[in-house]
């Protein structure tokens, strides 16, 4: 998955600094300096504030007086903030600055997760220095782990659809996903049945700390209650008529690793409180076992309801509700996602083309306008489904209109909603291919023995499409 500029931060936008200071001449001497480099700035001028703005906005670097940081209303240690914010979004680069001369502050900062320090009165030069070194370091960073999470990805089983977001509808989307992904934040994740959401789960996961251990995926909503607490929380020898032996829940399979708790709002009222403690104190007991157990376990949630009505009903527990929503994703519809739907389609087209082993190529263009007007109501999942039968059906090199289910045939195309991509955003087959043979590439890090196999052509073929396209070579391909 990549986004549209390389990523959840825009690469054609200034960096954007936040700067944390309680002092009002300290900020202003700041934003003019930083300004004068060509930096955006917004400032903070309590902790509080600084969260606040970190869980809000997409920021570049952190500018943060470490004197300042210190809470002397609560008394607490400002310094425990630092990995609050990184937990928040592990890939800011937090500069502290402070006024003592003591080194161990520094170090200690940098313990917690600030990258790199200055002392005050500050340096101009050493100062622009390490904010200009630090943002080249976090680029490097994001492009280092959206690749190894394309890589993840890419070994994944070949129907699981992996997500392709280069439209303005999904930005936000990859900013959370690239903010959220290393640290162990609980992240709620919402949408349409169809959209992706365990996609976006895997994702999280991939870029995540936790990657070299399990994720495990559960179906909360093909689960009965009494079922629901044998799988999940495990049960021994006895536990009732047909436990014949001890069983491993899903909780300590995945210790260490990441739950993924798919239709969430399923869960049976009865056994909420029970994953409820299981969250608040990281123990379980399996069921018929009075014996506690300890579990290290990132939890990611995904429903298509709306779990806040839930709540107001009775239906779900308020208090487990705002333990999963700790981060809030929302996959919008596959209809908001403009020309994501004819990349998604050329990757399913060369996908399954493979698997078939038929000489499919592309979408004709008639077909692909019909792609563009139907409103996909079963979203990515109606996707996958018709352009499997079309590659199936067709006797073409291209998938024609004559390929497509009548419903998609008969489409015509409606009034943008609020939210779709504009007409700048719609582009030509020969960009939809181009843009994913850069994108595959780039995953694996320009082997083009390994990329022929994921697009499913040899590899002449590919390196004529190569020169082609000019991949590699062209202005927008320097990345």
């Amino acid at each position: 998955m990549t986004g549209s500029a390389g990523g959840g931060r825009d690469a054609d936008r200034r960096p954007c600094i936040l700067v944390a200071d309680d002092q009002q001449d300290v900020l202003a001497a700041l934003k003019l300096l930083l300004k004068s480099e060509g930096y955006e700035t917004r400032t903070a001028t309590s902790p509080a504030e600084v969260v606040e703005h970190v869980q809000a906005d997409d920021f570049d670097a952190l500018l943060l007086d470490l004197n300042y940081a210190r809470d002397t209303t609560s008394g607490q240690e400002g310094l425990e903030l630092l990995p609050r914010l990184q937990a928040l979004d592990g890939t800011l680069p937090i500069i502290v600055m402070t006024a003592w001369s003591s080194i161990d502050s520094a170090v200690e900062a940098m313990r917690r997760g600030a990258r790199d320090y200055v002392e005050k009165p500050w340096d101009n030069d050493r100062l622009l220095a390490t904010v200009r070194s630090q943002l080249e370091l976090g680029r490097a960073v994001r492009l280092a782990r959206r690749l190894e999470a394309e890589n993840e990805l890419l070994r994944t089983d070949a129907d699981v659809p992996r997500m392709i977001a280069e439209s303005r509808a999904m930005r936000p989307v990859l900013r959370l996903i690239e903010k959220v992904g290393p640290s162990d934040a609980n992240v709620l994740i919402t949408g349409e049945p169809g959209t992706g959401k365990e996609v976006v789960a895997r994702w999280l996961h991939a870029t995540s700390a936790r990657a070299e251990r399990p994720l495990i995926t559960v179906n909360t909503g093909g689960l009965s209650e009494g079922v629901f607490e044998s799988e999940v929380f495990g049960h021994v020898k006895g536990a009732f008529t047909d436990a014949r032996s001890d069983r491993v829940g899903y909780f300590e399979v995945a210790h260490g690793g990441t739950l993924f708790l798919d239709e969430i709002g399923n869960v049976p009222m009865a056994q909420q409180a029970k994953l409820l403690r299981v969250l608040e104190t990281g123990e379980l007991q399996r069921v018929g076992s009075s014996k506690t157990r300890q579990v290290d376990v990132r939890i990611l949630t995904a429903t298509n309801s709306e779990l806040d009505r839930a709540v107001a009903e009775g239906t779900f527990r308020e208090d487990l509700f705002y333990r999963l929503n700790v981060i809030h994703i929302e996959v919008p519809p596959l209809r908001d996602r403009g020309s994501d739907i004819l990349l998604m389609a050329e990757r399913f087209v060369l996908g399954y083309a493979g698997e078939l082993g038929k000489a499919v190529t592309g979408i004709s263009r008639a077909a692909a306008r019909r792609l563009l007007a139907y409103r996909w109501p079963g979203n990515v999942r109606e996707l996958q489904n018709c352009l499997e039968r079309a590659v199936a059906l067709t006797r073409d090199e291209e998938i024609q209109l004559d390929d497509l289910p009548p419903k998609i045939r008969e489409s015509r195309q409606q009034p943008s909603p609020a939210g779709v991509a504009d007409e700048s955003e719609l582009v030509t087959l020969d960009e939809v291919e181009r843009r994913y043979i850069k994108r595959v590439l780039a995953a694996v890090q320009g082997n083009k023995k390994a990329a022929a196999r994921i697009l499913g052509l040899d590899r002449k073929t590919l390196y004529r499409k190569v020169e082609r396209y000019q991949i590699g070579t062209s202005p927008d391909d320097s990345d």
